[in-house]
């Protein structure tokens, strides 16, 4: 067998990560590289050298192709992994990969270019006989023409574009022209190819795709589908495999195609073809990924085979282990992508510093992180943190591993989709596959409304009586004094104040023993007896219940509690703090500002000093991990100032521009 001794990884996070532990398990020797934000970050510690790539810029690190070989050679590395995203499908550093004699982790330049363009893609597919959507590329003016003889919805859509970037959907055609604008611009950012095209959008389609390998003897086979139909913004959040859509006839024609579609292009590595599924089961070809998928690990779980091993393998010379026979489908996998956002505000960025980080355990769950530890979430990346994988004999045992498995995943200080997957893997329309790629649009307030549900059908003065227990037994680890602890508890009476949800809530300590509280809440006695406690944790038995939670200290003299996938931040408001004594009139602003609501960097400003703004209405475009974010008015009025310029970084809470209000004149 040929083997690489040594590789880098062109790449960074979860998928970084991946690819180190798989060349470890092959002996192979690794290669990070890493930008300044990410000079503390676990890929670069589990690899066996890490060199530093250049500064926040990706222009500047991750994707600039003259460094990564000048380190590669540098580091005597015989190949170059680019994982997925970033250089992954860029003809530019394969072919700069064999300039410097350095083998390419992935399909050929020929390959990557045809299927890499959608536009040439899709006329290649379908000289193949491959269904097919309506499509059209070329000038603004040529695309509006076009659009005119499409069915609507229509799709606009980045010709280079892959993982959800770069896609926008229109309902009605006057929204055509600055749709083009906007994609064209994230395109040129993301893949550095401006070209768009507009295809006809399938309503309410399945989103399948099928995975591939190839060698380069020739053999192609498929690995099956993967089902990845929830979505929000274009880009997957739930991936199961197999699909609980197709029948084994569709199933089979799907696997054809692909292998037919990878055998035409000579391809030679892992990849995937992706489809658009109607409620016929009638399929239509999407697009070809030149790399490994984001969801690669459920196609790994229910086949057995590691497809990174294998890309490696592949690229080394080796031919394919197995044949299409050899493979079959076993059980039932489902992942969940955890992102730093708030789906409550439309999937908002919610980058930050993770105060504690805690994974689930258990058998047949599988993660696949960027971090280990209490990290800070940067708004320059993508904003995923990592994946929850289950595996069960059947869907349903799948379902209810990865349910369990997410409320015990333990993310504070930032805010993450976890409850919002909770909701989805239990709503009925998953557990009866009633869902399609517009799941998450048409269902996102019952979905937030159910998690809200959730949060109320919880016992809140267990909460409160644990975190109060958990409070008598725990010295603060933050730097914050309490003032109480110099001064002492000289109480004329046992009563506590907590306060949840800008709420006050008046406690009293009627008696106590060792591990034994009895207190009272709203009127209501609990029995509490504390059965285990560590800084981080704490198991209490209240009324004959057994609770139990974990617990992390806040910025703000709180603690954050997190039970059965739900937060909640709680503060003792009859203590005194030192930060209680000092006010900083640095954040008091006036209420004529407009914040910028998370790090990022401003791409657009669409307001003038002197212009007169509705509600709502989209003043500034703010990029935060990977995404453009429109920053609206939150009321009517008129631009006084503005304090920002595009292509300047903002912190969060940055004041962006003034408003003043719009006085309307009173008629004589």
């Amino acid at each position: 067998m040929k083997i690489f001794n040594k590789i880098l990884i062109a790449n960074r996070g979860e998928i970084a990560v991946r690819i180190i532990k798989a060349a470890n398990t092959m002996g192979i020797g690794t290669v990070a590289v890493y930008s300044t934000p990410d000079s503390d970050a676990l890929h670069t510690k589990i690899a066996d050298e890490a060199y530093f790539i250049g500064e926040q810029e990706l222009a500047d690190s991750y994707l600039n192709v003259d460094k990564i070989i000048s380190i590669a050679q540098q580091s005597n590395c015989e190949a170059i992994h680019p994982g997925y995203g970033f250089l992954s499908e860029s003809p530019v550093l394969v072919k700069a990969c064999a300039n410097a004699g350095i083998s390419f982790i992935g399909p050929s330049t020929k390959a990557i270019e045809l299927m890499g363009n959608k536009v040439q893609s899709r006329a290649f597919v379908t000289e193949l006989g491959v269904p097919m959507t309506i499509g059209a590329t070329g000038t603004i003016e040529e695309l509006k023409e076009a659009a005119s003889k499409i069915p609507l919805p229509i799709l606009v859509k980045a010709a280079s574009g892959g993982g959800g970037k770069g896609m926008r959907i229109i309902n009605h055609l006057d929204e055509l022209e600055e749709t083009i604008e906007s994609t064209s611009r994230e395109a040129l950012s993301y893949f550095g190819d401006d070209e768009v095209f507009i295809e006809q959008f399938i309503e309410n389609p399945r989103h399948i795709e099928i995975q591939i390998l190839g060698d380069k003897s020739g053999n192609v086979v498929h690995l099956y589908e993967r089902e990845c139909s929830i979505q929000r913004r274009y880009q997957k959040i739930i991936e199961e495999s197999p699909s609980p859509t197709l029948n084994q006839e569709t199933r089979e024609k799907m696997g054809k195609a692909a292998v037919d579609i990878a055998k035409a292009i000579d391809y030679d590595s892992a990849g995937t073809i992706e489809f658009l599924v109607d409620k016929n089961m009638n399929f239509y070809f999407l697009e070809m990924n030149t790399r490994i998928q984001v969801e690669h690990p459920v196609t790994e779980l229910v086949t057995g085979i590691d497809l990174v091993r294998e890309q490696i393998l592949v690229a080394a010379g080796n031919e394919l282990s197995f044949k299409q026979e050899d493979i079959k489908q076993n059980g039932h996998a489902i992942e969940a992508r955890i992102y730093a956002e708030e789906p409550e505000n439309d999937f908002r960025p919610s980058p930050g510093d993770i105060s504690y980080y805690l994974e689930p355990v258990g058998s047949n769950l599988r993660i696949d992180a960027a971090i280990d530890s209490p990290t800070t979430i940067h708004s320059f990346f993508d904003p995923m943190i990592s994946k929850l994988i289950a595996y069960g004999e059947s869907r349903d045992i799948a379902n209810e591993r990865l349910k369990k498995a997410l409320k015990n995943y333990i993310i504070n200080g930032i805010n993450t989709n976890i409850p919002f997957l909770i909701a989805m893997l239990q709503s009925s329309a998953f557990t009866t596959n009633n869902i399609s790629t517009k799941f998450c649009d048409d269902n996102l307030p019952m979905l937030v409304g159910d998690i809200q549900t959730r949060i109320d059908d919880i016992d809140i003065k267990h909460i409160i009586a644990s975190y109060l227990i958990y409070n008598f037994n725990n010295t603060r680890s933050s730097d914050t004094l309490n003032i109480w602890d110099n001064i002492g508890y000289w109480r004329s009476n046992q009563q506590f104040k907590v306060e949840l949800k800008e709420k006050e809530y008046a406690i009293e300590l009627i008696e106590s023993d060792i591990n034994y509280y009895k207190l009272q809440i709203d009127g209501k006695n609990l029995e509490c007896h504390l059965k285990e406690i560590r800084h981080d944790y704490i198991r209490v038995n209240i009324d004959g219940l057994c609770q139990y939670m974990h617990i992390s200290d806040d910025k703000e003299n709180g603690s954050i509690l997190s039970f059965q996938g739900n937060k909640f931040v709680l503060k003792r408001s009859d203590l005194l703090y030192d930060t209680d004594f000092f006010i900083d009139e640095s954040d008091t602003v006036s209420g004529n500002s407009v914040k910028s609501p998370m790090p990022g960097k401003v791409l657009k400003i669409k307001v003038s000093v002197g212009d007169s703004v509705s509600k709502g209405e989209s003043l500034l475009i703010v990029e935060a991990m990977k995404m453009e974010n429109s920053i609206t008015s939150p009321r009517d009025g008129i631009v006084e100032k503005i304090n920002t310029s595009e292509g300047e970084m903002v912190d969060g809470n940055t004041i962006l521009l003034f408003l003043e209000e719009l006085i309307e004149e009173e008629e004589e």
